[in-house]
Protein backbone atom coordinates (compact mmCIF):
# COMPACT_ATOMS: atom_id res chain seq x y z
CA UNK A 1 0.00 0.00 0.00
CA UNK A 2 1.39 3.41 -0.96
CA UNK A 3 0.93 5.12 2.35
CA UNK A 4 3.98 7.41 2.49
CA UNK A 5 2.79 10.12 0.04
CA UNK A 6 -0.58 10.38 1.77
CA UNK A 7 1.02 10.47 5.21
CA UNK A 8 3.21 13.31 4.03
CA UNK A 9 0.21 15.17 2.60
CA UNK A 10 -1.63 14.88 5.91
CA UNK A 11 1.44 15.99 7.83
CA UNK A 12 1.72 18.93 5.42
CA UNK A 13 -1.84 19.94 6.29
CA UNK A 14 -0.91 19.91 9.97
CA UNK A 15 2.04 22.13 9.10
CA UNK A 16 -0.23 24.57 7.27
CA UNK A 17 -2.50 24.79 10.29
CA UNK A 18 0.46 25.38 12.59
CA UNK A 19 1.83 28.04 10.23
CA UNK A 20 -1.53 29.75 10.18
CA UNK A 21 -1.52 29.91 13.97
CA UNK A 22 1.90 31.57 14.00
CA UNK A 23 1.06 33.96 11.15
CA UNK A 24 -2.18 35.26 12.61
CA UNK A 25 -1.12 35.47 16.25
CA UNK A 26 2.31 37.04 15.96
CA UNK A 27 0.74 40.49 15.66
CA UNK A 28 0.27 40.64 19.42
CA UNK A 29 3.71 39.33 20.33
CA UNK A 30 5.42 42.68 20.75
CA UNK A 31 4.25 46.03 22.04
CA UNK A 32 6.65 48.83 21.15
CA UNK A 33 6.91 51.61 23.66
CA UNK A 34 4.30 54.28 23.04
CA UNK A 35 5.53 57.59 21.71
CA UNK A 36 5.44 60.45 24.21
CA UNK A 37 4.78 63.20 21.68
CA UNK A 38 1.43 64.86 22.31
CA UNK A 39 -0.84 65.08 19.27
CA UNK A 40 -1.44 68.74 18.41
CA UNK A 41 -2.68 68.41 14.84
CA UNK A 42 -5.20 71.08 13.95
CA UNK A 43 -8.62 70.63 12.42
CA UNK A 44 -8.32 70.13 8.67
CA UNK A 45 -4.85 68.60 8.89
CA UNK A 46 -3.77 65.36 7.21
CA UNK A 47 -2.75 62.99 10.01
CA UNK A 48 -1.57 59.40 10.22
CA UNK A 49 -1.29 56.48 12.60
CA UNK A 50 0.92 53.39 12.84
CA UNK A 51 -1.36 50.42 12.11
CA UNK A 52 1.21 47.90 13.39
CA UNK A 53 1.24 49.57 16.79
CA UNK A 54 -2.53 49.81 16.90
CA UNK A 55 -2.88 46.09 16.14
CA UNK A 56 -0.23 45.22 18.73
CA UNK A 57 -1.59 47.42 21.52
CA UNK A 58 -5.34 47.23 20.92
CA UNK A 59 -6.74 45.08 23.75
CA UNK A 60 -9.63 43.76 21.69
CA UNK A 61 -7.25 42.54 18.97
CA UNK A 62 -5.07 40.80 21.54
CA UNK A 63 -8.07 39.16 23.23
CA UNK A 64 -9.42 37.88 19.91
CA UNK A 65 -5.99 36.57 18.90
CA UNK A 66 -5.69 34.74 22.22
CA UNK A 67 -9.07 33.05 21.74
CA UNK A 68 -8.21 32.15 18.16
CA UNK A 69 -4.80 30.75 19.10
CA UNK A 70 -6.31 28.53 21.79
CA UNK A 71 -8.89 27.10 19.38
CA UNK A 72 -6.41 26.68 16.55
CA UNK A 73 -3.91 24.89 18.79
CA UNK A 74 -6.64 22.54 19.99
CA UNK A 75 -7.61 21.73 16.40
CA UNK A 76 -3.99 21.20 15.42
CA UNK A 77 -3.45 18.79 18.31
CA UNK A 78 -6.51 16.75 17.34
CA UNK A 79 -5.41 16.57 13.69
CA UNK A 80 -1.94 15.48 14.78
CA UNK A 81 -3.43 12.83 17.07
CA UNK A 82 -5.39 11.33 14.17
CA UNK A 83 -2.35 11.43 11.90
CA UNK A 84 -0.26 9.64 14.54
CA UNK A 85 -2.98 7.01 15.01
CA UNK A 86 -3.08 6.33 11.29
CA UNK A 87 0.72 6.11 11.04
CA UNK A 88 0.79 3.65 13.93
CA UNK A 89 -1.91 1.46 12.34
CA UNK A 90 -0.25 1.61 8.91
CA UNK A 91 3.13 0.66 10.35
CA UNK A 92 1.64 -2.25 12.30
CA UNK A 93 -0.10 -3.51 9.15
CA UNK A 94 3.07 -3.28 7.10
CA UNK A 95 5.01 -5.11 9.80
CA UNK A 96 2.55 -8.00 9.77
CA UNK A 97 2.73 -8.17 5.97
CA UNK A 98 6.52 -8.26 6.07
CA UNK A 99 6.48 -11.08 8.62
CA UNK A 100 3.78 -13.05 6.80
CA UNK A 101 1.44 -12.96 9.78
CA UNK A 102 -1.81 -12.66 7.81
CA UNK A 103 -3.41 -14.25 4.80
CA UNK A 104 -3.82 -12.39 1.51
CA UNK A 105 -7.58 -12.11 1.98
CA UNK A 106 -7.18 -10.70 5.47
CA UNK A 107 -4.52 -8.32 4.21
CA UNK A 108 -6.88 -7.04 1.51
CA UNK A 109 -9.59 -6.35 4.08
CA UNK A 110 -7.14 -4.58 6.38
CA UNK A 111 -5.70 -2.59 3.50
CA UNK A 112 -9.18 -1.37 2.54
CA UNK A 113 -9.85 -0.30 6.13
CA UNK A 114 -6.56 1.62 6.23
CA UNK A 115 -7.39 3.39 2.97
CA UNK A 116 -10.73 4.45 4.44
CA UNK A 117 -8.94 5.61 7.58
CA UNK A 118 -6.53 7.65 5.44
CA UNK A 119 -9.39 9.27 3.56
CA UNK A 120 -11.16 10.14 6.81
CA UNK A 121 -8.04 11.72 8.30
CA UNK A 122 -7.41 13.73 5.15
CA UNK A 123 -11.02 14.92 5.01
CA UNK A 124 -10.95 15.88 8.67
CA UNK A 125 -7.65 17.77 8.28
CA UNK A 126 -8.95 19.67 5.24
CA UNK A 127 -12.19 20.58 7.03
CA UNK A 128 -10.32 21.83 10.07
CA UNK A 129 -7.88 23.80 7.94
CA UNK A 130 -10.84 25.54 6.29
CA UNK A 131 -12.41 26.12 9.71
CA UNK A 132 -9.24 27.83 10.94
CA UNK A 133 -9.08 30.02 7.84
CA UNK A 134 -12.69 31.07 8.38
CA UNK A 135 -12.02 31.80 12.06
CA UNK A 136 -9.02 33.90 11.04
CA UNK A 137 -11.05 35.91 8.57
CA UNK A 138 -13.83 36.55 11.07
CA UNK A 139 -11.26 37.69 13.63
CA UNK A 140 -9.62 40.06 11.15
CA UNK A 141 -13.01 41.41 10.06
CA UNK A 142 -13.99 42.10 13.68
CA UNK A 143 -10.74 43.95 14.37
CA UNK A 144 -10.86 45.90 11.12
CA UNK A 145 -14.50 46.88 11.62
CA UNK A 146 -13.87 48.06 15.19
CA UNK A 147 -10.87 50.18 14.16
CA UNK A 148 -12.65 51.59 11.11
CA UNK A 149 -15.76 52.48 13.11
CA UNK A 150 -13.77 54.15 15.86
CA UNK A 151 -11.55 56.14 13.48
CA UNK A 152 -14.61 57.52 11.67
CA UNK A 153 -16.30 58.48 14.95
CA UNK A 154 -13.03 59.95 16.23
CA UNK A 155 -12.69 62.12 13.15
CA UNK A 156 -16.23 63.43 13.49
CA UNK A 157 -14.92 65.20 16.59
CA UNK A 158 -11.41 66.05 15.38
CA UNK A 159 -12.34 67.15 11.87
CA UNK A 160 -9.12 66.08 10.11
CA UNK A 161 -9.01 66.40 6.33
CA UNK A 162 -7.58 62.90 5.98
CA UNK A 163 -6.34 60.07 8.22
CA UNK A 164 -3.70 57.77 6.75
CA UNK A 165 -2.70 54.35 8.07
CA UNK A 166 1.03 53.69 7.94
CA UNK A 167 2.44 50.17 8.20
CA UNK A 168 5.84 48.47 7.98
CA UNK A 169 9.11 48.54 9.93
CA UNK A 170 11.86 48.91 7.32
CA UNK A 171 10.14 51.50 5.13
CA UNK A 172 6.70 52.42 6.48
CA UNK A 173 4.07 52.99 3.80
CA UNK A 174 2.39 55.17 2.78
CA UNK A 175 3.91 57.54 5.36
CA UNK A 176 7.66 57.04 5.21
CA UNK A 177 8.27 60.00 7.54
CA UNK A 178 6.22 62.86 8.89
CA UNK A 179 5.84 65.49 11.57
CA UNK A 180 5.28 63.65 14.85
CA UNK A 181 2.64 66.23 15.71
CA UNK A 182 0.52 64.63 12.97
CA UNK A 183 0.92 61.10 14.42
CA UNK A 184 -2.34 60.24 16.19
CA UNK A 185 -1.39 56.62 17.03
CA UNK A 186 -1.36 57.13 20.80
CA UNK A 187 -4.72 58.88 20.76
CA UNK A 188 -6.30 56.09 18.71
CA UNK A 189 -4.90 53.32 20.92
CA UNK A 190 -6.10 55.09 24.04
CA UNK A 191 -9.54 55.70 22.55
CA UNK A 192 -9.91 52.19 21.15
CA UNK A 193 -8.99 50.56 24.45
CA UNK A 194 -11.31 52.87 26.41
CA UNK A 195 -14.18 52.04 24.05
CA UNK A 196 -13.39 48.32 24.33
CA UNK A 197 -13.43 48.44 28.12
CA UNK A 198 -16.77 50.24 28.00
CA UNK A 199 -18.20 47.70 25.56
CA UNK A 200 -16.99 44.77 27.67
CA UNK A 201 -18.61 46.32 30.71
CA UNK A 202 -21.98 46.32 28.96
CA UNK A 203 -21.75 42.61 28.14
CA UNK A 204 -20.71 41.49 31.62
Amino acid sequence: MKKLPLILSIVALVGVIALAIVTFTKGGAKKPAAATTETVAQKGAIVYFNLDRVLAEYDMANDLRSVFETKANSINQEVQRRVNKFQKDANAFQDKINKGLMTQSTAQVQSQKLQEQQANVETYANQKQQEILEEQQVMLNQISDAIDTFVKEYNETMGYAMILASQGDILPMPVVTGDTALDITDALIEGLNAAYVKEKGKSE
